[in-house]
């Protein structure tokens, strides 16, 4: 089977929520000991999960966050204030749990999956989970960044994490990233999707100046006129302009819907990744939940592309899957909702 075939195949597996079950976990929500629909967010929280589950009564005992990394060679053309280096590094300190992330997810006892689908430093951690494809793309001003068998070969990649996560027992998947440069590759694919100007929709990412700013623009401009992606075909934008680590997410945001999970959001490079999943299968976007409000710029845009509204508003900005740990303890408390609350039987 082809890797084009086998992506298509998957896509087709994905089914839609059981209506059944989030009609009768609505109906029980209504009988709680509570002013109707006086807990908000948390009740759709809670029929969504049931939807997914087919159960009324729901539980997350197990979580893990799946980190994607890579390397992007539009880090050459200077629209990044770090080295490449420091996708290598911060992929270790991940699995020591020294990252802003990794310690919020020690401290909730949530699991952490590093996974290299194209790190482009040498390093030495086999805490790491080895699935690169290459070392680093190219940068988009040179051509496309990948081939299209190269970023259908990262989707896969994240479709089989999502199925190992099932096979694993795990409750509820995260999706955070680790690589330099990756929010010039986002905001590409974001402005081909969207069709709006770079210039509307291009952030600071990591704390660039101004100059900077102008120049991360211009590149972005120029290597979609470059590549002329094709913006009904998702795949074409994510291996023209994208990432190892964006289609990889794409994936898993792909997988989870195949496999029946619930996947929450991050920040900026997850929300485009969950964006570029729901343009490739719109059912898809049931099984995502989103965590916090980016302060990257594109954010809002892609959010509400997927018609979806973050639960926090902490004007973070790391990425990593730092929202992930934050959202689950609401989710959790969805769960309790449904499961401890008394009726007004």
């Amino acid at each position: 089977m082809s890797v084009n075939s086998r992506v298509s195949e998957i896509i087709k597996s994905i089914s839609p929520l059981n209506e059944a079950a989030v009609l009768e976990a609505k109906k029980y929500q209504s009988t709680l000991a509570m002013p109707p629909e006086s807990m908000g967010e948390l009740l759709e929280i809670g029929s969504r999960l049931s939807g997914i589950t087919g159960l009324l009564h729901n539980s997350l005992p197990k979580k893990r966050i799946l980190v994607l990394c890579a390397d992007n060679g539009v880090a050459e053309e200077g629209v990044s204030s770090a080295p490449q280096s420091v996708t290598a590094s911060q992929a270790v300190n991940m699995t020591r749990y020294l990252t802003g992330m990794s310690s919020l997810a020690l401290h909730f006892k949530n699991e952490v999956q590093v996974v290299d689908v194209g790190i482009k430093c040498d390093y030495d951690c086999p805490e790491i989970l080895n699935k690169k494809i290459r070392k680093g793309t190219a940068s988009f001003l040179q051509g496309p960044a990948m081939s299209r068998e190269e970023a259908e070969k990262a989707l896969l990649v994240g479709i089989e994490l999502s199925e190992s996560a099932k096979a694993d027992g795990v409750s509820v998947l995260g999706v955070g990233e680790m690589g330099i440069a990756n929010t010039t590759t986002s905001t590409a694919v974001l402005s081909v999707l969207t069709g709006l100007d770079p210039e509307e929709i291009t952030g600071r990412g990591g704390c660039i100046t101004d100059k900077m700013l102008s120049h991360k623009k211009e590149v972005i401009k120029k290597g979609i006129e470059l590549n002329k992606p094709n913006k009904d075909d998702v795949i074409d934008v994510l291996a023209k302009v994208g990432g190892l680590d964006l289609a990889a997410m794409c994936g898993v945001f792909l997988g989870v819907a195949k496999n029946k999970l619930p996947v929450v959001i991050d920040g900026y490079i997850s929300v485009v990744a969950a964006l570029c999943a729901a343009r490739i299968c719109p059912l898809s976007a049931k099984y995502f939940f989103p965590s916090h409000c980016s302060e990257e710029k594109g954010y809002k845009i892609a959010i509400n592309e997927l018609s979806l509204a973050p639960y926090l508003n902490l004007r973070m900005r790391l990425g990593e899957g730092s929202g992930c740990p934050l959202a689950f303890e609401i989710m959790d408390a969805a769960c309790t909702i449904m499961n401890d609350m008394a009726t007004f039987e």
